[in-house]
């Protein structure tokens, strides 16, 4: 049986006046059934679940995922804090919005530190030029979880960024050790979610499992959501690395054999700003970037992430020790 509120099945049309405005009603509707898709998984995670919490990187898709949790619960506020793990490497525009937009919401902010997970000996940063702190996060977050004895932890993956992510349940069940085995996810047959765990366990949860990128922006435009500046087209001195455009800074510098120069770019992620790299692109407004995500035909970790080139099953191994 097909559940209504969920099906993913296009809506159209039976008329054929006016086709961009049958076609922007389409989309409306198609979000509002993801909307409310998104904040009955909340709701039901909260009422099920002792100490939930949001991850929160200030990227587009926790922005939704921020905006969805806010309606969920409005106008009361978040029964659970934020949390972004912080590698300390991140581009200050988004640092920036993360401040502003969780102190405007009145929302509780708890920050992992990465750089605090190599002083104490938690982790043992890389050095050199393919050096990150990317995979670092995961032993930051796993301590996190565990201080604030939080069993469950909302996220912003979609399964349409990337392959291991596609093998995600909307609940994600970790063991007390954090890990992850996708041959022992839960079935959710007709959008029924299981939230049951043994003590030491965790659940992740993706409410935005089923959107895709367009959705996102989509959503984005519909609710006249802010964003960090580096979504859009600026000027940035750049350069290119194993295909990927990085962005010149104190962590990141062009070896001897590469060169910088300042052109038009934009991030479609956002991310470690050593690993994450930008795309050239001259959009400027939200509907510049729906046309161009329209037409692409790479996903946007295909693109710019470097931290999963690393080889084929790179996402799924770092899940499994506990990625988000």
């Amino acid at each position: 049986m097909t559940n209504p509120e969920t099906s993913r099945a296009p809506l159209r049309s039976v008329s054929t006046e006016a086709a961009g405005i049958t076609d922007d009603v389409t989309h409306v509707d198609e979000l509002r059934i993801l909307e409310a898709e998104a904040v009955h998984i909340i709701r039901e995670v909260v009422a099920e679940l002792e100490r939930p919490v949001l991850l929160f990187s200030a990227g587009k898709d926790s922005i939704v995922l921020l905006r969805l949790a806010e309606k969920a619960f409005r106008p009361s506020p978040l029964p659970f804090p934020v949390l972004h793990i912080d590698t300390g490497h991140n581009f200050p525009e988004v640092i920036d919005f993360r401040d502003r937009r969780l102190a405007e919401g009145g929302h509780r902010l708890i920050v992992g530190s990465v750089q605090e997970s190599i002083d104490s000996g938690r982790v043992q940063e890389v050095g050199g030029p393919a050096g990150s702190r990317n995979r670092l996060q995961t032993r930051t977050l796993l301590d996190a979880l565990e201080a604030g004895k939080f069993d469950a932890a909302f996220g912003g993956a979609r399964r349409d960024e990337e392959r291991a992510r596609a093998k995600e349940r909307v609940l994600s069940f970790r063991d007390e050790f954090g890990q992850w085995d996708p041959r022992s996810q839960r079935p959710e047959p007709w959008s029924l979610y299981n939230g049951r765990i043994r003590k030491g366990e965790q659940v992740r949860v993706f409410p935005l499992s089923n959107w895709t990128e367009l959705d996102i922006w989509r959503y984005i435009e519909l609710e006249g959501l802010d964003l960090p500046p580096i979504y859009f087209a600026h000027e940035r001195e750049v350069f290119e690395r194993d295909g990927i455009l990085l962005a010149t800074s104190e962590y990141t510098s062009p070896a001897d054999e590469e060169t910088a120069s300042v052109e038009w770019v934009r991030y479609r992620t956002v991310g470690d700003l050593t690993i994450t790299g930008a795309v050239r692109s001259r959009a400027v407004t939200i509907t510049d970037v729906v046309t161009e995500i329209s037409a692409s035909t790479v996903s946007e970790r295909g693109e710019t992430r470097a931290d999963d080139r690393t080889s084929t099953a790179a996402m799924e191994d770092r899940k499994r020790e506990g990625y988000f």
